[in-house]
């Protein structure tokens, strides 16, 4: 039975880690965020905000899912944990709508990569407390509520550079 549940620890980690990419050198977060982007673009330009909706709910289900065992191998919040950078991450772009030209929206995919990043490492308006719930509701409220912030300044963004 106790094999099992490695067994189990195992998956956990891999999940939690985003098949390794949290347990990559320096900045697991941004590591977790960049490849989040290489989901998100192709499945908003396919399925739109629904996609993109979905897929924060499946990444934020998956930390949820795989937060207690990362817990136990490697501290509380882990920074190998990147699931929720990608549920954050895909909040960001929820309402974003692209044009399917890369070169066009490379830019759009910086912005809120940058923002994410920004309002996620600095922790402004509240998001630092939402870390203080245990386990994986303290790992994934953080980054939901810094994806919500970016979502907000990149929609904001968007509307005033369509205005000039």
């Amino acid at each position: 039975m106790t094999e099992r549940f490695r067994s189990i620890d195992r998956i956990k980690w891999a999940a939690g880690t985003f098949a390794g990419t949290g347990l990559l050198p320096a900045a697991p977060g941004t590591w977790g965020s960049l490849v989040a982007l290489i989901l998100i673009y192709p499945i908003a330009l396919r399925s739109g905000s629904a996609g993109v909706f979905t897929l924060a709910v499946l990444a934020s289900l998956l930390t949820l899912w795989a937060a207690d065992a990362c817990e136990r191998r490697w501290g509380a919040d882990p920074p190998e944990v990147v699931t929720d950078e990608v549920a954050g991450q895909a909040l960001t772009f929820l309402f974003t709508t692209f044009s399917g030209l890369i070169t066009t929206d490379l830019f759009t995919l910086l912005a809120g990569f940058l923002l994410f990043r920004f309002f996620d490492i600095l922790k402004p308006f509240g998001i630092k407390q939402l870390q203080h719930f245990r386990s994986g509701l303290g790992i994934l409220l953080d980054d939901l509520a810094a994806g919500l912030y970016a979502l907000l300044c990149l929609q904001l963004g968007s509307g005033l550079l369509s205005l000039l």
